[in-house]
């Protein structure tokens, strides 16, 4: 089964994907993402685009069960999802790529963004990461996701809606206000670029949560140029080697990153590209976990300083750069 079922209370799409229960955990010795394995060039590569093998989204959905009616709305499940490999070496971590290698992987992610853009049914293109046994990860080799949604996830239209009525409001964008407000406060700053700002924000309902800020105004990976997509990089890249220095160990994250809707009007004035960090641990051996409060009512609860955990993840990025 895959298919989209409607919540008429949340006014969100539910993506059904009952064959994703079917998704293997590795063999000790095999990998689909290494050369060798027939599913990859046997020469090896730096970066590769690789379909997912148990896809949420299809170009070729199939037609969704016979349940629909009444307030039961249903619709197929269409989109892209793709795997993004960022090696052929099976331990390496992105903290371990070289400046020349994660441009390529930044290029890939340009480039999935504006191909699958030019989709008119995909609404919003999603590249993310998740790192970590504690988030899910069964395939240890390094890589990333992006998935092409036919519509606007929940989180990104409440973003849109907020950052609308300031923009109605103030005629200002509110996520470059905010990071002028972040720099000028300079707490919660781990470092900066000529290109990109890194910082705990304000309101940062996790611990240890970061949120990566273009500088300039770019709703879009796809309105970068190429020395900011260069540095799009190796700034993420470095978030990772300041998040496993933190506590000398690899550090398990999710990394969303939060482009520009697609296909939906124009929304350059309001939307910022930025991209945010959600890790599970609130300490090197405790879970923070989403319990009633945040998960049932949404209601969330920092239960650490974000002034006090941004200068921890400082001084883990010195001690990162200083290696």
């Amino acid at each position: 089964m895959a298919e989209l079922r409607y919540n008429p209370i949340s006014k969100d799409w539910v993506m059904v994907a009952s064959h994703r229960q079917g998704r293997p955990q590795m063999p000790e010795n095999w990998c689909p993402f290494c050369p060798g394995s027939g599913h990859v060039p046997d020469g090896g590569f730096d970066v590769f685009r690789y379909p997912n093998d148990f896809p949420a989204l299809s170009k070729t959905p199939p037609e969704p069960d016979d349940v629909a009616g009444g307030l039961f709305e249903v619709k197929p499940a269409y989109g892209v999802c793709e795997v993004l490999l960022y090696s052929d070496k099976h331990t390496v971590t992105l903290k371990e790529l070289d400046d020349a290698h994660v441009h390529k992987l930044a290029a890939l992610w340009k480039q999935c963004y504006t191909e699958i853009a030019a989709d008119g049914t995909i609404k919003y293109v999603y590249i993310f990461e998740n790192r970590g046994d504690v988030v899910g990860v069964t395939m240890p080799h390094p890589h990333g996701q992006v998935y092409g949604y036919p519509f606007i996830p929940k989180k990104i239209a409440e973003e849109m809606q907020g950052a609308s009525e300031y923009f109605e409001k103030t005629g200002g964008n509110l996520y470059l206000d905010l990071l002028k407000q972040e720099k000028e406060d300079g707490r919660r700053i781990l470092f900066e670029n000529e290109y990109f700002t890194v910082y705990v924000p304000f309101f940062s309902p996790l611990t240890y949560g970061v949120h990566v800020t273009a500088n300039r105004h770019v709703p879009s990976i796809a309105d970068m140029n190429e020395r900011e997509i260069n540095a799009l990089g190796e700034t993420l890249r470095d978030c990772c080697g300041m998040y496993d220095v933190l506590f000398d160990k690899a550090f398990p994250y999710m990394m969303c990153m939060h482009n520009a809707p697609v296909n939906s009007g124009d929304v350059d004035d309001i939307w910022q590209f930025h991209v945010e960090f959600f890790p599970p641990l609130r300490a090197a051996d405790k879970q923070q976990f989403f319990a009633s409060s945040e998960t049932g009512a949404g209601a969330w609860c920092n239960p650490n300083s974000p002034e006090q955990k941004a200068a921890e993840l400082k001084a883990a990025y010195e001690k990162y750069i200083g290696k």
